[in-house]
């Protein structure tokens, strides 16, 4: 499948903003299964510097330095991406949940530090006593780790409403598991509590999301988003990605930018201003599916 994406971000500040400093995760990962095929990145004012590197999860990054005076900020990212099916994994087949740290000693007595540091708590996913008890239930002694994983997902996908309007980037997730509602950023948060509570590695994933719209309806420009999920380690198959929002396996219409530990490794715009104010952002996202030319 290919897909092009085209991600708009539009600031409006209520004063001038006389310098800016951002960073940004916009660039769509290379991984197995994913090929980034083209991904250029807009930014008006033209900033006086662009640095990009790769941050310590292997993200691409990019840090600008706006010094033009300004009173809006637009952004635009256009990738063209390449998705193929991942591999089957059966859950079921996979380490019991609670034989992971006898999996995880490497030789000599080393630890794999790369999956190791998912298994930590973030400011973002620090687990109540009520999380870690929601957790119990999905992970039976000796249970698959996959398997286990799965069931907590169909249970917050099935315990959870998804609603736009309770939540924001700032909503600490013991709310959200008390209102039992948020978005896919929520929901993400949580079962990456759960899962921490019980030590098992897991990581945050943004992205994108190739989404339909209902039948006999056209597809709403710009009425597309932003996506999150989780990824869950397994020693037999590495990184296998579960999405709670929707109760599934990600398949071949997610979109990977970055990963790591909660959102606040991966925001895909942060920074900081001299002057500006007050400010609104609107943000429009469009990810269609595309014929493949170079396909016979």
């Amino acid at each position: 499948m290919i897909f092009e994406i085209a991600h708009k971000t539009h600031y409006r500040y209520h004063s001038t903003v006389v310098q800016s400093l951002h960073l940004m995760h916009m660039t769509p990962r290379a991984l197995s299964g994913q090929v980034v095929r083209h991904h250029n990145l807009l930014i008006e004012p033209s900033p006086a510097s662009r640095q990009a590197g790769v941050d310590v999860f292997g993200n691409p990054n990019l840090i600008v330095d706006i010094e033009a005076p300004h009173r809006e900020l637009l952004i635009l990212s256009r990738s063209t991406i390449e998705k193929h099916l991942p591999p089957s994994v059966k859950l079921s087949a996979t380490t019991p949940w609670d034989a992971l740290d006898f999996r995880l000693l490497r030789a000599a007595n080393e630890r794999d530090v790369h999956v190791l540091m998912f298994r930590c708590a973030s400011r973002l996913t620090t687990p109540t006593l009520e999380i870690a008890d929601y957790s119990v239930r999905s992970f039976a002694p000796s249970r698959p780790v996959l398997e286990g994983a799965m069931d907590l997902i169909m249970r917050i996908y099935n315990d959870f409403e998804f609603d736009p309007h309770a939540t924001d980037v700032s909503t600490p997730v013991s709310q959200v598991f008390a209102m039992r509602r948020g978005v896919c950023q929520d929901f993400a948060h949580l079962a990456l509590a759960c899962l921490r509570a019980r030590r098992i590695p897991a990581r945050y994933v943004s992205g994108y999301l190739h989404t339909h719209p209902p039948v006999g309806r056209p597809k709403l420009q710009g009425a597309d988003a932003s996506h999150a999920w989780i990824s869950v380690w397994a020693p037999e198959s590495g990184w296998v990605d579960l999405d709670p929002t929707n109760g599934i396996l990600a398949r071949d219409e997610h979109i990977t930018v970055a990963y790591g530990r909660d959102y606040d490794d991966v925001s895909p715009i942060s920074g900081v201003l001299r002057g500006g104010g007050e400010h609104s952002v609107s943000v429009a996202v469009d990810v269609n599916m595309v014929a493949d030319a170079t396909a016979n």
